[in-house]
């Protein structure tokens, strides 16, 4: 339910004085807080860098939101459920019971299935808002970091969704593994857990470096790759992952050979002409949203413009979920499995 003005506005004037004391951030260089909790253990104040701005905690963040489902369970994978107010995610329920860290959706407050808006943020009390550009930040709806920073409300910015450049708007400045590591190392100093986000980027990296292990590095009998098409949503003309966005790295690491490599953007439309004249071996359909996977799927094998694509010809359509394609702890995880059914079509 969307705040009155006159609440909203007396919220937004208590929260300004309040909140980011709250959790003690503050751009470097500002004054520090002599009454900061957690000096004594002598980690704070800590000093991060997340997407080229520099912060200063003093004490650790207690009342974090988080945006989308990758992000909360980034949160959930550090175990920090304890330091948040809530999260903002779609309604995956049956991949929230799934995952190795299912209580973390059991013990945080689910507060909406639509994207972040600053009066959920309000109504949560929050003194951090972890999102990321395009996964809950954007001009569009209003909710920034420099917006919410004027409610005296912290941000995170995931690091997948980095923009190019200190004006540009385009994402895509460091691949999600990459990403996941940054993000588990630089919130693991905020909320002094640097050990454990360690140990987890550690089991991640070995858990890829299994998975790579077992593709052969000429891939297929005639010294190839597997040739991969992402399908995100789009009958008129396909949507998908160019070089930049997340599902290209994925597909990389787990041996395949994205066809629309070339272009050098995240998330793109294509032509289903292009898709035809380059003639995947795989196409990797992405689970999410009204359109189930089975009715993905079952439009690709009735379309008769892809009849003759090898991967719909020979049945060679393979399901992540959306979280498995963007920064998320379930990126291994998703490398392995699709290293596995690649390694199948190459022995076909």
């Amino acid at each position: 339910m969307r705040t009155p003005v006159r609440a909203l506005r007396t919220a937004v004037a208590l929260l300004a004085a309040v909140s980011l004391a709250g959790c003690g951030a503050k751009v470097s260089g500002s004054p520090a807080d002599s009454r900061t909790e957690g000096k004594a253990s002598g980690h704070y104040p800590v000093t991060i860098e997340n997407c080229g701005v520099k912060t200063t905690y003093d004490k650790a963040p207690r009342r974090v939101v988080t945006n989308d489902v990758g992000i909360a369970e980034i949160m959930f994978a550090l175990g920090l459920e304890d330091h948040m107010a809530g999260y903002v995610a779609p309604d995956y329920k049956q991949d929230r019971e799934s995952v190795p860290w299912a209580d973390g959706y059991k013990k945080v407050t689910w507060l909406s299935k639509k994207a972040i808006t600053k009066e959920i943020a309000l109504d949560a009390k929050a003194d951090l808002v972890f999102a990321g550009w395009n996964y809950g930040f954007g001009e569009g709806g209003g909710v920034t970091p420099d917006s919410l920073k004027k409610l005296g409300i912290g941000s995170y910015v995931l690091s997948e969704s980095c923009r190019n450049g200190t004006t540009g708007t385009s994402r895509g400045v460091m691949p999600p593994l990459e990403a996941l590591y940054t993000d588990l190392e630089t919130l693991g100093k905020i909320f002094d857990v640097e050990d454990r986000a360690k140990k987890l980027a550690d089991g991640f990296r070995k858990q890829v470096a299994e998975a790579q292990a077992k593709v052969p590095s000429d891939g297929k009998a005639d010294g190839k790759r597997p040739t991969v098409f992402l399908y995100d949503d789009g009958q008129d003309k396909p949507f998908t992952a160019g070089a930049y966005a997340g599902a290209h790295d994925i597909i990389t690491k787990a041996g395949g050979d994205n066809i629309v490599k070339d272009l050098k953007d995240t998330w793109v439309t294509v032509g289903w002409e292009t898709v035809v004249d380059r003639n995947p071996d795989v196409i990797v359909i992405n689970n999410y949203g009204s359109v189930t996977a089975e009715q993905k799927k079952e439009f690709l094998k009735s379309y008769p413009p892809l009849a003759n694509v090898s991967a719909v010809k020979n049945d060679r359509i393979f399901v992540l979920d959306y979280v498995d394609l963007v920064e998320s702890p379930r990126n291994p995880a998703a490398i392995a499995a699709l290293a596995g059914y690649l390694k199948g079509v190459r022995n076909t």
